[in-house]
């Protein structure tokens, strides 16, 4: 059975690796082929090639079942000529609403779809949906959204797309798992006129129960601690919501390791249940202090066993039913029921169940580092404890014996998982934290055996008692980080790695599977030196004579990273969305340490529009940068925070190696313009950027319109001449003028633009025009992350080319 399982596993990996799903008909024959296959196991004498046959039976049927969901799935489409138009739909808000700074965001299940015009659009009955408030009425309150009620909606959408860029979170994957097949937003205000309004404040169903619960709950936690800074860490404890946690406050967590614990992770399950059927096991053997003798109606272990799993199950469903606690949750209920049933279940069947089940639910979990992460920790802890444990030794004190090997235990768990987990955690993140042992060592009691029940004690009390327990676990809470604030500004808290190649992290992982050999094992100090590779790889790098240009895909904006095997230049840095987020944090910056890029020699803003200096403090925050070339004010905060700036202008030039730089403009006159017309037109004076590599070059001018464009070619003329060009202002019809590319002429042109922007770019003229000069172009909204290789030539791809799957639907 468990070859089989290993089976199920690798088959559905291999499906989510493909870039399209195999058709139905061929699906069936595979079944059929998996049936035969495990049919004729029961004949095959030899237990090594009854591995072999039931591992490829097992493997097949994980293919069928994860290709079998992902068509079930798709079909739910949002058909593309209703995307961007209005649609009225009638249906029920299905999760927790999510608020944030300027509206809300929430999960919605359409029931019925508002015909339009005579039409009947074709809506898929998932949305992930935002409500903005009226940006005209900044006094305009948020409608007040609670799970499980019925509106009809005016709404806005799209099919599922985000960024795709390397080494980045793939969000079409995150909706396809969730099976919400369009996103969109709310149009208008609450009220008749816009024809949003709520038709029902609760809908019964055990989902919207459960989340309605959630969001009571949630309210109760924030209301008693307002103003407090962990207040949201006490929500996710208790209901798995993170979205209240501050971003700064995440990164110490992760640092020093622990940001496991700041959610209900397997590890917070299995302490609340074990607590529980410790309590009830403690009161059934004595019968409720009765003389009921209740443990000889029904053994004691049963009723622990029970106790716990029920507890687990409501934690859960407390938790949002996410898949990380799916999984400890499936393997209490396997323990559980092999202690009802008599029968005795070895770890590793259990381990294995849990896995199929997790797996039949949810085929896409294995696209997510928390599975990884959660089944081989407690892989580790197998390997490293079963059959090992020396027994205790009597020295006449029993309780110190006893506490002292439980010490010991915990101690070798807390190694044992650290050293297991280092090749998959640098594979999974680019970083581990070395002091997250000693982290761990006194968060895991703190906030697993203290915090955490305190927090859903309170949950069923009412007020003020929940209100002081809330308080006091919040008051620990500080004290915590506190001391976690410390360990995480040493210098030597967190190692950073760039993201390793398939090869040194499996010699990686061979090596700690033979460094934590049961003692005995010959040479186990020699496993080091399997780690050599990864921890001596230095990322990817261009080679000699090359030079490579990567336009990341930020969405609306510019990001465009130039660099050598010695040198590197980013030009701009994208759109700023909000104090949480931009594309220096969500992209760039994600990007830069996947490559093992700690250091820009230099930085460029263009011009101060937010699609293009949005990221930038994210990134001189988590890099050093150089010198920073710009045409900001003196007061912008980006000047204020380089260590050295430049305003940018013409005349501007240095070589890199093989690498030329030649700003071409704005003219340092431009800056002595009014403030008020700089202020009004920005790309007026828009970094203008030429880089040479042998005898090819790249353009980067930023936002300029046709009168810059104007001047660039009264001043330069057959000098501006580029093979590649990053298209003027995302290809707007203000720019790109036929004058302009008849000097450039560009081989190849790059679009830096969003899905659907609500600016319509490129312009479909511009496109025509260099079309008509046979210019091949690239955009980042249909190909991702566009990747060129300078060289004796130019080589271009893009990152959804690289890396094609069928989620894509291109």
């Amino acid at each position: 059975m468990r070859s089989a399982i290993v089976g199920f596993l690798l088959g559905i990996v291999f499906l989510q690796m493909q870039a399209i799903l195999p058709a139905i008909w061929l699906l069936a024959c595979l079944a059929l082929a998996a049936i035969s296959l495990v049919c004729a196991t029961y004949k095959i004498p030899y237990w090594q090639l009854k591995f072999s046959v039931r591992l490829l039976a097992g493997f097949a049927c994980g293919f069928v079942w994860a290709a079998l969901f992902a068509h079930y799935y798709l079909r739910h489409e949002l058909a593309p000529e209703w995307e961007g138009r209005d649609v009225t739909v009638i249906g029920t808000i299905a999760s927790l609403p999510s608020y944030f700074e300027t509206g809300a965001r929430f999960n919605f299940v359409v029931e019925k779809v508002v015909q339009q015009n005579g039409e009947s659009p074709v809506i898929p009955k998932r949305l992930a949906l935002a409500w903005y408030r009226n940006g005209d009425q900044e006094q305009t309150p948020q409608p007040l959204l609670t799970a499980g009620a019925r509106w009809q909606l005016t709404v806005r959408l799209k099919r599922p797309h985000g960024s795709a860029n390397p080494h980045a979170f793939d969000y079409e994957a995150w909706l396809l798992e969730r099976n919400l097949r369009a996103t969109g937003y709310v149009r208008g205000d609450q009220g008749a006129s816009s024809g949003n309004r709520q038709l029902q404040p609760f809908v019964f169903s055990p989902g919207n129960l459960v989340q309605l619960m959630r969001g009571r709950l949630r309210e109760r936690i924030l209301d008693a601690l307002p103003e407090h800074r962990y207040a949201g860490v006490l929500v996710a404890l208790a209901i798995g919501d993170q979205r209240a946690i501050d971003q700064s406050d995440w990164e110490i967590f992760n640092r020093t390791g622990i940001s496991h614990l700041v959610a209900i992770s397997g590890l917070h399950i299995t302490m609340i249940a074990g607590m529980f059927a410790a309590v009830m096991a403690a009161l059934w053997r004595r019968s409720f202090f009765t003389n009921a003798a209740l443990p000889l109606l029904l053994p004691t272990q049963k009723v622990a066993a029970l106790s716990g799993a029920l507890t687990a199950l409501a934690y859960v469903l407390l938790a949002g039913f996410g898949i990380p606690a799916q999984r400890t949750l499936y393997m209490l209920l396997v323990v559980a029921l092999a202690l009802w049933s008599g029968r005795i279940a070895s770890v590793s069947h259990v381990l294995c169940i849990a896995l199929l089940v997790v797996l039949l639910v949810d085929p896409w979990a294995v696209l997510w580092p928390g599975f990884w992460l959660s089944f081989c920790a407690v892989g580790v802890i197998l390997y490293t404890s079963v059959g090992r444990r020396p027994a205790a030794r009597d020295d006449g004190n029993a309780r110190i014996s006893k506490w002292w090997q439980g010490l010991r235990a915990a101690g070798a768990t807390q190694y044992a998982v650290t050293i297991g987990l280092l090749p998959l955690t640098v594979l999974l993140f680019g970083r581990v934290s070395l002091i997250a042992p000693l982290a761990n060592a006194l968060a895991i009691p703190l906030v697993g055996l203290v915090v955490t029940p305190l927090t859903l004690i309170a949950s069923a009390l009412p007020t003020p008692l929940s209100a002081w327990l809330w308080h006091a676990a919040h008051l620990l809470l500080e004290q915590l980080a506190l001391l976690l604030g410390w360990l995480s500004a040493l210098p030597f808290a967190v190692w950073q790695a760039p993201a390793p190649q398939a090869w040194t992290a499996g010699l990686a992982l061979l090596a700690t599977v033979w460094l934590l050999a049961p003692r005995g094992w010959p040479l186990r100090w020699l496993a080091l030196t399997g780690w050599l590779p990864l921890l001596l790889d230095q990322g990817s790098r261009p080679p000699a004579g090359e030079m490579w240009v990567t336009a990341l895909d930020v969405g609306q904006g510019m990001a465009v990273l130039v660099e050598t095997a010695d040198q590197r230049l980013l030009y701009d840095s994208g759109p700023y969305h909000s104090p949480e987020s931009d594309a220096g944090n969500r992209v760039i910056v994600p990007y830069l340490k996947a490559r093992g890029i700690t250091a820009l020699d230099a930085l460029v803003i263009s011009h101060v529009h937010n699609d293009h200096a949005g990221g930038a403090l994210s990134v001189m925050d988590a890099v050093k940068v150089g010198t920073v070339y710009s045409s900001l004010p003196p007061q912008h905060p980006i000047v204020q925070a380089a260590a050295d700036h430049q305003n940018c202008h013409a005349g501007q030039a240095w070589q890199w190696g093989e690498m030329k730089f030649e700003m071409l403009y704005p003219d340092i006159e431009q800056y002595q313009a009014s403030a008020a017309q700089q202020k009004s037109k920005p790309h007026m004076v828009s970094c203008t950027l030429k880089v040479s590599h042998g005898p090819h070059a790249i353009l980067l001018p930023g936002d300029i319109e046709a009168a810059q464009e104007q001047q660039l070619v009264a001043r330069y003329g057959e000098d501006l001449k580029s093979t590649v060009l990053l298209a003027p202002h995302h290809g707007s019809g203000t720019s790109s003028t036929a004058a302009f590319l008849a000097q450039v002429d560009p081989q190849i042109v790059l679009f830096q633009v969003g899905y659907r922007n609500r600016f319509h770019h490129p312009k479909q003229q511009v496109v025509a025009r260099y079309q008509e000069r046979g210019t091949e172009g690239f955009r980042n909204d249909e190909g991702g992350a566009i990747l060129l290789k300078f060289g004796d030539g130019v080589a271009v791809d893009t990152y959804r080319n690289q890396r094609r799957r069928y989620w894509y639907g291109r």
